[in-house]
C-alpha cells in the first residue's frame, strides 16, 4: 500500500516527503512531550488496552478517563492557560 492511499484511507494522519520527515516527527513527538502528563498516559493505556478489550469495555474505561482527567489540576491549568493567552505549566496532577 502507499502512503497516499494510506492517508486517504484513513490509516495514517499525514504523508511527508523523506526530507521533511524527521524533522515533522521530531515536532509531533515535543508535542506530545509538551501535553499534559496524566492525559498522555491515560491515552497511551487505553491504546495498549484497546488491543485486547470489546468495545462497550474500553468506552467505559475510556469515560472513566474522560471524568479523572477533567477533574485533574492540569485541566484547570490548560483552561487557565488558554484563557490567559500562554502556556500551560503542567504537574501531572
Amino acid at each position: 500500500m502507499s502512503a497516499d492511499e494510506a492517508l486517504r484511507m484513513g490509516l495514517v494522519n499525514y504523508v511527508y516527503p523523506d526530507d521533511e520527515f524527521r524533522a515533522k516527527a521530531r515536532e509531533y513527538a515535543d508535542q506530545i512531550a509538551n501535553a499534559a502528563p496524566l492525559s498522555v498516559r491515560y491515552i497511551k493505556r487505553l491504546v495498549y488496552q484497546g488491543l485486547n478489550a470489546d468495545l462497550l469495555s474500553h468506552l467505559d474505561t475510556l469515560s472513566s478517563h474522560i471524568a479523572l482527567v477533567r477533574t485533574s489540576n492540569d485541566h484547570k491549568e490548560a483552561v487557565a492557560a488558554a484563557k490567559e493567552k500562554r502556556a500551560p505549566k503542567f504537574s501531572g496532577t
